[in-house]
């Protein structure tokens, strides 16, 4: 079979894929680094007599135009899996264009299956090879369960795109439509931590054992816990999302992942995101496994591995242990994710643990992100029955097996000292203590 004949015949200009969108139709696209730039960029650009279409996205690159405009709202609803500054941005204007879709990372394709019909899958992939594979590239969360179960699937081939390993393969066969396209991969900056948030990202790092495997995620504080662990020795990587301080710690010698329970030698994970130097590192990496969200984000997979850290942050917690980390009060700010699902990984593991972290105090400490209580409608991210360690930049409270009066001492405790009497006489008010 000539696969470059065939790879040829499905070669098409982004005109001809737009065409194929209709009123009423559910699109999927690939998340964050993987989304089809060119075709999201001009999706806007259907007839006007089209209407409801439903697009699914998780994490947007870009502000686009289908989304982030008045004249969309009837035509477009961009339903996303984890919102960030573009569609907070489109819900503090009150455009009736975006909505939240709840959910935990490994369920993410599952439900979305089980829930609708979808029509178009487009996402992005690396060139193809001579037997006729292409990768999905830097992401396969949720794209190649949609891609097997979607009546159409579309990808922007991208000469960017880096080739990866695991189950990322695609043979062209599967694939009904290739726009070829040449755009950079987008890029996320290095947050340089804080004084603050590298106390808190020291306090992380002693926790963490060496042989340990950790998942990890982005900011200052994960930053900071990266370079207080530089003097390890063979830690692991098991972790939704590949990023720049895995590769710091790799170069260091701190990861080698000769330890890990699963996957043994293999960084495993399910989305990359970073600069250019991540793309590079993990293009044709045979040491880099990604795999499908639905298993590695599966809290009984993660907990396979021994030692399991998950390290993730939050933006509040109430006194007796109610983590919310993606709204502040009823207003969405960014999404659950992996969350609780590496943190119940994490805690169900052999010497496991689950680590929150977060700053004492926001908005230029005024406020305490210890609460009493949490704002009225906002979600609770992690229920305080699975909460494991918190950690801010006053020290570290272990609140799993404790008493609700025990841990709401332990959180006054880590709390800042500014706010500490007002938590402890609200506590009182209560009854807790």
């Amino acid at each position: 079979m000539n696969w470059k004949e065939i790879y040829q015949k499905k070669k098409v200009r982004i005109d001809y894929v737009l065409n194929l969108v209709h009123s009423n139709s559910t699109i999927v696209t690939g998340m964050a680094a993987s989304e089809p730039q060119i075709f999201l960029s001009k999706l806007h650009e259907v007839p006007p007599s089209l209407q409801d279409i439903n697009v699914f996205t998780c994490l947007n690159m870009k502000d686009y135009p289908f989304f982030s405009t008045k004249e969309s709202e009837g035509r477009f609803i961009n339903n996303s899996w984890f919102y960030n500054g573009s569609n907070r941005k489109v819900v503090l204007q009150g455009l009736k264009t975006m909505t939240y879709v709840p959910n935990n990372l490994h369920q993410a394709a599952t439900n979305l299956i089980q829930s609708r019909k979808i029509d178009m899958y487009v996402g992005i992939a690396s060139p193809m090879d001579k037997n006729g594979y292409l990768t999905l590239s830097v992401g396969i969360t949720y794209e190649k369960d949609i891609l097997e179960k979607t009546d159409l699937v579309v990808l922007e081939v991208n000469n960017n795109a880096p080739r990866t390993h695991g189950d990322t393969q695609v043979h062209i066969s599967e694939v009904d439509y290739i726009v070829e396209t040449d755009y950079p991969m987008p890029e996320i900056s290095i947050v340089e931590p804080t004084e603050i948030e590298r106390n808190i990202g020291e306090r992380i790092a002693d926790l963490i054992e060496d042989g340990s495997t950790i998942q990890i995620g982005i900011g200052g504080i994960p930053n900071a816990v990266a370079q207080f662990l530089k003097n390890k020795k063979d830690l692991g990587v098991h972790t939704e999302m590949m990023t720049e301080t895995m590769v710091d710690l790799f170069e260091a010698g701190a990861i080698n992942n000769k330890k890990k329970t699963l996957w043994p030698g293999k960084f495993v994970c399910t989305f990359v995101l970073g600069t250019q130097r991540l793309y590079d590192f993990c293009n044709d990496n045979p040491g880099i496994l990604m795999l499908r969200g639905n298993y590695v984000n599966d809290p009984y997979i993660i907990s396979q591995n021994d030692q399991m850290v998950s390290i993730n942050t939050a933006l509040m917690l109430d006194i007796t242990g109610n983590v919310c980390s993606e709204a502040i009060g009823a207003r969405h700010f960014s999404g659950t994710g992996g969350q609780l699902d590496t943190h119940r990984g994490a805690v169900k593991s052999k010497n496991g643990k689950g680590i929150i972290a977060l700053r004492s105090t926001a908005k230029g400490g005024t406020i305490s992100t210890i609460v009493p209580m949490l704002p009225q409608g906002a979600p609770v991210t992690i229920p305080r029955q699975e909460l494991d360690y918190v950690v801010t930049e006053h020290g570290v409270a272990h609140l799993r097996g404790k008493t609700v009066r025990e841990r709401t001492l332990e959180l006054i405790g880590v709390a800042s000292p500014d706010f500490r009497n007002d938590l402890k006489n609200e506590a009182q008010k209560i009854g807790i203590i």
